[in-house]
């Protein structure tokens, strides 16, 4: 187990080593692409060290709508071979590398007067064609269950908050949604880090070279020489900065998040169409910590790139306006209990708007691989978070290639990550859900590492919430026990990373400011154990 562990011991140690010793393959990022390239790479027997300016999942990763799409939406735009890849990596993840983070979500377009035949029609076909893309994937009907038309009641059973009024009817679909997308990185770096990878987090590349990197140990702020047979460059939105080379067209997606019983704790997610389009929707998605993620947006984001993006106010009345049409209670500002963007780093083409300032969704989805012509390092753009697994792929492929490695092929297809069944250094004994009665939700974060969570702290009161005695903190079923694993086993290195990035419970900003002084406490705990 404790190969795959993450510390703050294992980073001093593993960034020494680094100075000293050359490794096959460098990757530069901590994204969900990064870190799927260490994997491919360390799996392939390759040496490898990974490098983060910040944290895990810092960027583009974290603010997903934390699903893994079929492929459906890429349809629309013509997309078919992205679509393709997407239901087959969905298959992947589902069925083989993370089904303990990615579960089937019920999808629930209601058929009311606010939904055009032409639109019902529409999205019936979608669904169709969604359902042959899971068919060809190979992905069952017990994972993924087919389309189906279904009667009001249901529609509301799954939706409490649905205007019911006028329903006639719904559709109702499935795809996978992931527990959060911030785990499924932190469990890849992690299964890298057990083959071997080095993931070195506050780490920042200075510069790149074919044959390695400058960097700077940003906690320290001492520099060193970094030497690899090749480089790879997956800093996603961020690119350009390190390669002038490089292209990026990057888009806003805006999610706004309110209380789960705000719409009845819904146990599907609503689709509403966008007004005038055939293919475009807003989606109401019930997630984890009491919480429903209400997006998204596509708004062309150019210029400098922020650490962190902000949703602006349009956005978010967008958002709210279109999804209230469903409703029976329109949705309010006052219910908007935190709001979140992210910039996909789509890869430079021609594309419109729509006049409203929202892309029109035109532009491709698909990944670049390619060498650079500044840097000699290998650049892997664009794609998505569902087909990250391909990217690393390819991106490991040419990286190979051109620096004249020798390596096995790519394994990660069948590779489960930590927690997953059958993982490397999984913890044996009794089924978790025997062990832990009633604890659903750590299971749905830790797979089958949730009883070793608890198992392993040395904190007291480990299965306690963190919020215990915090007045309106009691949607939060975090325990203190996953704070001190955030910090032991998953690289956690301050207070910010735990509630940003390990937990989200600062998607809330009420939340997260309700129970840092606990967290930053329990963080500075875990620190000081040897």
């Amino acid at each position: 187990m404790q190969r795959t562990a993450l510390t703050a011991r294992r980073r001093a140690r593993e960034l020494d080593e680094l100075a000293s010793e050359a490794v096959d393959l460098l990757v530069v990022g901590g994204g969900v692409t990064g870190v799927g390239v260490a994997l491919d790479a360390a799996a392939r027997g390759l040496s490898v060290a990974l490098v983060e300016a910040r944290d895990l999942a810092w960027g583009t990763s974290r603010w997903s709508s934390k699903l893994a799409h079929g492929g459906l939406r890429y349809l629309a735009t013509g997309d078919v071979g992205v679509a393709r890849e997407s239901a087959r990596e969905r298959h992947v993840l589902m069925t083989r590398t993370a089904p303990h983070l990615v579960r089937a979500l019920p999808q629930v377009l209601p058929l009311t007067t606010g939904v055009g035949r032409r639109q019902g029609i529409t999205a019936g076909i979608g669904f169709g064609l969604g359902d042959l893309l899971r068919r060809d994937a190979g992905t069952s009907s017990d994972v993924l269950p087919p389309p189906r038309l279904a009667r009001p009641g249901e529609a509301a059973r799954l939706v409490p908050a649905v205007a019911r009024e006028h329903l006639h009817g719904a559709w109702i679909g499935h795809d996978g949604q992931l527990v959060d997308d911030a785990r499924l990185v932190v469990a890849l770096a992690r299964s890298a880090a057990g083959r071997g990878a080095k993931i070195l987090t506050r780490v920042r590349a200075i510069s790149l070279r074919a044959d390695g990197a400058t960097l700077q140990d940003v906690l320290t702020g001492a520099t060193l020489t970094a030497r690899a047979r090749v480089v790879v460059n997956a800093t996603g939105v961020w690119a350009g900065t390190v390669d002038a080379s490089v292209r990026l067209r990057p888009s806003r997606g805006t999610h706004v998040v309110v209380p789960a019983e705000r719409l009845g704790h819904p146990a599907g997610a609503l689709m509403v169409p966008v007004p005038g389009s055939g293919s475009r929707y807003v989606f109401a998605l019930p997630v984890q910590l009491g919480r429903v993620i209400i997006g998204l947006t596509d708004v062309e984001a150019p210029g400098a790139v922020p650490d962190v993006p902000v949703p602006t106010q349009p956005e978010i009345d967008f958002l709210l306006a279109t999804v209230s049409r469903a409703l029976e209670r329109p949705l309010l500002p006052d219910d908007v209990v935190g709001a979140f963007a992210g910039l996909r780093p789509l890869v430079d083409s021609v594309g419109s708007g729509d006049g409203a300032g929202l892309v029109s969704s035109d532009v491709s989805r698909k990944h670049l691989v390619e060498v650079s012509p500044s840097t000699g390092a290998v650049n892997v753009l664009g794609g998505k978070l569902t087909t990250y697994r391909t990217m690393a792929e390819d991106a490991v492929d040419l990286a190979v290639k051109h620096a004249g490695l020798t390596a096995g092929p790519c394994r990660t297809a069948n590779l489960p990550l930590v927690g997953a069944p059958g993982a490397q250094g999984g913890w044996p004994g009794e089924p978790v859900e025997t062990l832990l009665v009633g604890a659903a939700s750590l299971v749905a974060r830790y797979g089958t590492e949730a009883a070793q969570v608890l198992a392993v702290a040395a904190l007291p009161g480990a299965a306690s919430a963190v919020g215990q005695g915090i007045e309106g903190t009691e949607h939060l079923d975090i325990t203190r026990a996953e704070i001190e694993w955030a910090v032991t086993h998953e690289g956690a290195l301050d207070a910010d990373d735990v509630l940003d990035r390990r937990t989200r419970i600062g998607l809330v900003p009420a939340d997260r400011a309700a129970v840092r002084d606990v967290v930053a406490e329990l963080v500075a705990e875990a620190l000081e154990r040897p």
